[in-house]
């Protein structure tokens, strides 16, 4: 029999975090975070990371798990993610996975083989030359070529994404879209309820623009200045993310605050719109809308309680 895993995503701001520790208390369950930021140390405010009283006791894996110089990305994510969903079956009780990192999901819950082709390294090697000297977008215009399909899933700042699209197809003459297409199609092992909560358009984005504003007067600047003074810059990974990025151009000089926090904004607008996109992409989905349920998580739980009861996960865990 297939073993239970429970998903709760959906897009930044829309309220995932709250309702998490409700449903896992609920499952008695344990969660790993599906977060690219909050994985990683000092980087509490600008990912608005879950605070250790908001946890509530609920074991929490992948959240400070990494410094913003050490390398994490989705093969990392499924090895771990893996490791911890067997260690929470051991303990008894049932993986919640919860985050907004689409990809990351989708690899841990169709377990998506990213076995790289061996081969020469001096074509990956060009092509993160051509990033650093040219920028993304110059990258991105070449996967439109090759692959048009991935160029609009990936955005030009995900170097990472664009290189191992561009070598895929490099090396195998293949497009990664369609192999990531073909993994997709393949049936999960896990017995699975996957949810994804949404807002009015205009509500979430209220949220993203207050959630900006609330993390400046929580101390977003000195937070990116201290990585900043410690060494950690642009290069990494990390530093690139969200709310980082634009405060180490204020940092550095290259626009003034004001203009900082309006590109945040902006951006992060523009990103749950992304996410979004990417959820209704997926398969054997549970939208769960907050409007429908009249913002009241007590409704929200009921009928998750109740999918989950029909999917037979609920009697596996109680």
């Amino acid at each position: 029999m297939k073993k239970p895993l429970i998903i709760l995503t959906g897009p930044t701001a829309v309220g995932k975090t709250e309702l998490s520790i409700r449903l896992a208390r609920m499952v008695q369950g344990s969660v790993i975070s599906a977060d690219s930021m909050q994985v990683y140390r000092h980087m509490d405010i600008g990912s608005a990371k879950i605070k250790k009283e908001e946890m509530q006791e609920i074991p929490h894996y992948l959240v400070d798990a990494f410094e913003p110089d050490e390398e994490f990305h989705v093969v990392r994510f499924q090895e771990y993610a893996k490791k911890y969903i067997a260690d929470i079956y051991a303990q008894g009780r049932v993986p919640v996975v919860v985050g907004g990192t689409g990809f990351y999901i989708q690899a841990l819950l169709y377990d998506i083989d990213f076995t790289k082709e061996q081969g020469e390294t001096s074509y990956r090697q060009s092509l993160e030359q051509i990033a650093k000297e040219q920028g993304g977008s110059v990258l991105h215009e070449m996967l439109k070529e090759v692959d048009p399909e991935a160029a609009g899933q990936i955005h030009e700042n995900n170097i990472k994404r664009m290189v191992r699209a561009l070598e895929f197809y490099h090396l195998s003459g293949k497009k990664i879209s369609d192999h990531n297409e073909q993994e997709r199609q393949k049936e999960s092992p896990y017995n699975f309820a996957y949810f994804v909560l949404n807002d009015d358009r205009e509500k979430l984005y209220g949220r993203i623009n207050e959630r900006v504003e609330q993390m400046l007067r929580e101390g977003l600047v000195g937070e990116v200045r201290e990585l900043w003074e410690r060494g950690f810059d642009r290069r990494m990974v990390s530093m690139q993310g969200l709310g980082y990025k634009e405060v180490l151009d204020y940092l550095e000089g290259r626009c003034d605050l004001e203009e900082a926090v309006y590109r945040i904004k902006r951006d992060t607008r523009h990103f749950a719109k992304r996410q979004l996109t990417w959820f209704r992409r997926e398969r054997d989905v549970l939208w769960v809308d907050k409007q429908e349920f009249g913002y009241d998580n007590d409704r929200i739980l009921a009928y998750m309680r109740e999918l989950l009861a029909e999917k037979g996960i609920l009697r596996e865990i109680v």
